[in-house]
């Protein structure tokens, strides 16, 4: 991977040479449409200056061909467009939650479910992933502990390693495989009384002693992308902690991909009330090391001003811009940024359900009553509750 990484470095910088700046900063700049809705934009109006490099939840082969035909028509560079998907167990083929998964002790399961999901979600013109999320999650208070690998920092690490491997493979520009991204840097699963978004105060031998080695494995794996969190840790927000982003991940871990904002983490600096504004916002998370803003147009207004007036150098917007256009040229997306519109001939396959299903049996956790409950042989059970007969959230996250 290495030699291939370095060959489609120099390609994004014989690139980078080409590009203007309301250019560059386009491509650190995602878009695209809510989770919780159905209203989706594609922001043409941004296609003739190069101001779009990336979108999130837009979907399917037939759509994302559309978009990127479109794009590559307009725009002067005719750079392809990265879209991005938060697969979290599964894309089409649903595989048990990674809490669950971490209870198989079974990478290598993860590994393969992992692989199938980038195969079907790759068919559907997503070439990048969020996950896997590496959180240490102690309290289970915390809503997203469903999404992580559990408590332990050791298996945790085995599992981010399998999951960037799966997602992956050896060769991230191959057929059937896309980029991987580490969630959420960092520290995230320590919120203050699980409450999501929160602060989380603690000692930097404890930071690095549990909370790094799991992302650390997995940039050992090869992960292409990691996503900076909504928490601060000790005061400081971490999509605005140059000491986490440029001296722990780029300087001791070792990191060489782009680091990508979780959803208007950025913007949310405010309300953290380390920033005043948008403007100030953007110059701390840029200057902190958020290669790509997700999403909007934030990075577009303010990064041109805050250059001019001597606050952001440029030259970290092209060492930005040359980490994403790396990961571009290394997924194929310049070489291949269509996908045959046959996209279900690769959604549920006997091997995938095979995998999910293998899965599902290693993952469950047997408890025997040995007296304590009060249940006698041939008692009936129910199930109640609100998510009793509910078929959409007891598939998981």
């Amino acid at each position: 991977m290495n030699q291939k990484f370095e060959a489609c470095r120099k390609k994004a910088d014989a690139l980078l040479e080409k590009m203007s700046l309301t250019e560059k900063i386009g491509q650190l700049s995602q878009f695209g449409t809510s989770i919780y809705t159905d209203d989706e934009k594609y922001f043409e109006d941004h296609f003739k200056d190069g101001k779009v490099g990336s979108y999130l939840t837009i979907r399917g082969a037939e759509k994302t061909n559309k978009i990127q035909k479109q794009l590559l028509e307009i725009s002067r560079l005719a750079i392809p467009a990265l879209f991005a998907e938060d697969v979290i167990h599964g894309y089409k083929t649903i595989a048990p939650i990674p809490l669950a998964q971490s209870c198989t002790w079974n990478p290598q399961l993860t590994e393969q479910c992992c692989s199938d999901a980038a195969e079907e979600c790759s068919a559907a013109g997503i070439k990048w992933v969020f996950s896997p999320m590496v959180d240490i999650a102690r309290d289970p208070r915390w809503g997203r502990i469903a999404e992580g690998y559990g408590e332990d920092s050791l298996l945790c690490g085995d599992f981010a390693r399998a999951a960037v491997r799966g997602y992956q493979g050896e060769d991230v520009g191959k057929k059937g495989k896309v980029l991987a991204c580490l969630k959420h840097y960092v520290a995230y699963g320590a919120c203050e009384g699980g409450a999501d978004y929160n602060s989380v105060d603690m000692s930097l031998e404890t930071l690095m002693d549990v909370y790094i080695p799991p992302f650390q494995a997995g940039i050992d794996a090869g992960a292409g992308t990691v996503m900076s969190s909504f928490n601060d840790l000790n005061g400081v927000p971490c999509s605005a902690n140059r000491f986490l982003l440029r001296d722990i991940l780029r300087g001791k871990l070792g990191f060489r991909g782009f680091v990508v904002s979780d959803a208007n983490s950025v913007g949310e600096l405010t309300a953290h009330g380390f920033s005043e504004n948008d403007k100030q916002s953007v110059n701390l998370a840029f200057n902190a090391g958020v290669d790509m803003l997700m999403a909007g147009d934030m990075y577009n207004d303010y990064i041109p001003e805050l250059i001019r007036e001597g606050k952001i150098d440029p030259s970290l917007v092209d060492d930005a811009v040359r980490n994403i256009l790396t990961l571009k040229y290394m997924v194929g997306l310049f070489d291949e940024p269509f996908v045959p519109e046959n996209e279900t001939d690769s959604f549920y396959t006997p091997e995938h359900l095979a995998s999910a299903r293998e899965c599902a049996r290693q993952s469950i956790v047997l408890l025997e009553n040995d007296g304590v409950l009060p249940v006698q042989k041939g008692t009936k059970i129910g199930i109640v509750g609100p998510l009793a007969d509910n078929q959409a959230d007891i598939l998981g996250t």
